[in-house]
């Protein structure tokens, strides 16, 4: 009867730390993570139980302003993860953005702000590339201060203040049954995370416009007796020229790709592999309604 669960987002800018974050809380790596911005696309839900709480994170993509079809679904997982949150999480850059009075008058901010029935936390986030100053004149800031229940410096890099940010979260949690069993991690199939293992390398090896150009998408994946498991995976691609680059001069490229995911995926899963990397061209699709669709972004409602 004294059970506490409830739905907390992490909400932030792009390359805030919403996904080191939660990797911390969790102690697993469940969101990929990149130096680049706009890694995450879906929110990824993140299940952290004990004894007597269920706390259930979903890392959301990236704020920003749209520019096209896709960047407007990943701000609907945004919208949809806040609705259904008791606890919204807002991170802020310091080293990024030392004014956080400027980030939270933006308007997508202040709308999530200006939702009453929310519990708001807020977390300075990485403090150990910031300065006492700027920490504290955000810490006495009176107007800041009545918008949240608690603000925390932390830096999720160097996992500082996690048991903090965890024991406000629990003492802000409703009275509820737990959603999931203990022993479960996140409500996501294997396919997905080995989907997002590659795409992170799709950003870790190539640059420029290629990594937000790229999906992954799982078109086989199944266990064989006595032998490795099979996984088949498109990587597609916008253009012709793209594809190109992808797979490399003499292959080279994809075969890296090959071999770091594959490392990579047989670390999560704990078993070994066979990865069938091929590269398929469909053009324009992050701005084609019928493609999004297909790749699993669909709106909420359907």
């Amino acid at each position: 009867m004294n059970t506490k669960s409830g739905f907390v987002s992490i909400v932030g800018k792009p390359n805030s730390g919403k996904s080191t974050l939660l990797n911390a809380i969790l102690g697993e790596k469940l969101s990929i993570i990149t130096n680049k911005p706009q890694t995450t696309r879906k929110r990824v839900l993140g299940i952290l139980s004990d004894e007597n709480s269920q706390i259930i994170f979903l890392d959301t993509p990236g704020v920003l302003d749209p520019k096209y079809l896709l960047q407007e679904k990943m701000m609907e997982h945004v919208t949809k993860s806040v609705a259904d949150s008791d606890i919204v999480l807002f991170l802020i850059d310091l080293e990024a953005d030392p004014e956080a009075a400027t980030i939270l008058n933006e308007p997508v901010f202040k709308n999530i702000l200006e939702w009453k029935e929310l519990q708001k936390i807020l977390i300075l986030n990485k403090i150990d590339l910031s300065d006492e100053e700027k920490i504290g004149r955000i810490l006495n800031d009176g107007n800041i201060n009545k918008m949240f229940s608690y603000i925390i410096p932390a830096s999720a890099k160097e996992k500082y203040n996690i048991d903090k940010i965890l024991s406000s979260i629990k003492d802000m949690l409703p009275v509820h049954p737990k959603y999931y069993p203990d022993d479960q991690l996140s409500d996501e199939p294997e396919r997905f995370f080995v989907s997002e293992i590659i795409r992170e390398k799709i950003f870790e090896i190539y640059k420029e416009e290629i990594p937000y150009s790229a999906e992954v998408i799982i078109e086989e994946f199944y266990e064989r007796e006595g032998r490795k498991d099979f996984i088949q995976a498109a990587v597609i691609v916008e253009r012709e020229s793209q594809k190109g680059i992808i797979v490399g001069k003499n292959g080279d490229a994809i075969k890296k790709l090959g071999a770091l995911s594959r490392q990579d995926i047989e670390d999560f899963l704990q078993r070994e592999v066979y990865l069938d990397l091929r590269v398929k061209v469909r053009l324009n699709w992050r701005s084609s309604e019928k493609y999004l669709k297909s790749f699993g972004y669909t709106k909420f409602d359907e």
